[in-house]
């Protein structure tokens, strides 16, 4: 009699091949779920506007014409500011041709108003 086991027995696999049963992997036994508990926090969308526009009673007609016409009217302003500063510019820049025509073409008379306002101006500042 020898020391050695005694063979198990083979058995053949669905796949066509032949193990011992000694070797083949332990059925798999179904245990518990665990049971996840997952929180997930978001803050809901700003709608305070609209809240306040629609429980006011105005309806959602307003809020669409104010969605619609409120960037239109910005650029209406924006288009307005910029028309208004360069007529300040223009007229900036025709006064100061006014005087520079009217200090070379004045002759002498104009030349000496002009050197008594810079001595007024002169003395102002030294005060």
């Amino acid at each position: 009699m020898s020391n050695l086991p005694e063979p198990a027995p083979v058995v053949r696999l669905p796949d066509g091949t032949y193990a011992y049963t000694d070797q083949l992997p332990a059925p798999v036994q179904p245990g518990p779920v665990p049971q996840v508990i997952q929180h997930i926090h978001q803050a809901p969308p700003d709608r305070t506007v609209q809240r306040i526009a629609l429980g006011s009673g105005i309806g959602a007609g307003t809020v669409a014409a104010g969605v619609y016409f409120g960037p239109l009217l910005v650029g209406a302003l924006t288009a307005i500011a910029a028309n208004l500063a360069l007529l300040a510019f223009l007229a900036a820049v025709l006064a100061w041709g006014v005087v520079t025509v009217i200090k070379s073409v004045g002759g002498p008379d104009g030349q000496q108003a002009a050197k008594a306002i810079g001595k007024a101006r002169r003395s102002r500042k030294g005060k």
